[in-house]
């Protein structure tokens, strides 16, 4: 089959959104112009807010820090996933990334959708 060198170029560009996306899911918490979701274990149930603008522009950064937020919470507790509207609802591409993460260790359910758009996933930490 031959192909263009659009098609080639169009392959190196989502290499490279890929290779960069991979590079900064490992240091999501770690960019200079996104805080970390939160810097301390929650022994109590609480809420992550995955609605700012930096998380529109970036579903890995949903993701790493959906993971960070379950990761800091206590076990027996549940934490409330509050991501944003543009990526669509979670079980497209979120729910599918904590079993892989956290296998039988935590189950969610889908609580609703907000009136701005978002979405809210509740995570049980077992």
């Amino acid at each position: 089959m031959e192909t263009s060198s659009h098609d080639s170029e169009t392959d190196r560009e989502q290499d490279a959104d890929r290779e960069r996306d991979t590079g900064r899911e490992h240091d999501a918490d770690l960019d200079s112009d996104v805080e970390p979701i939160t810097d301390r274990v929650h022994d109590n149930s609480w809420s992550a807010n995955l609605e700012k603008p930096q998380h529109a522009e970036r579903r890995s950064l949903v993701v790493e820090q959906a993971k960070s937020a379950v990761e800091h919470t206590a076990s027996g507790h549940h934490v409330n996933l509050v991501t944003h509207g543009d990526h669509g609802h979670p079980d497209e591409y979120l729910y599918d990334a904590l079993a892989e993460a956290f296998g039988e260790d935590c189950s969610w359910e889908y609580v609703e959708q907000c009136g701005c758009g978002g979405h809210v996933t509740r995570v049980h930490v077992e």
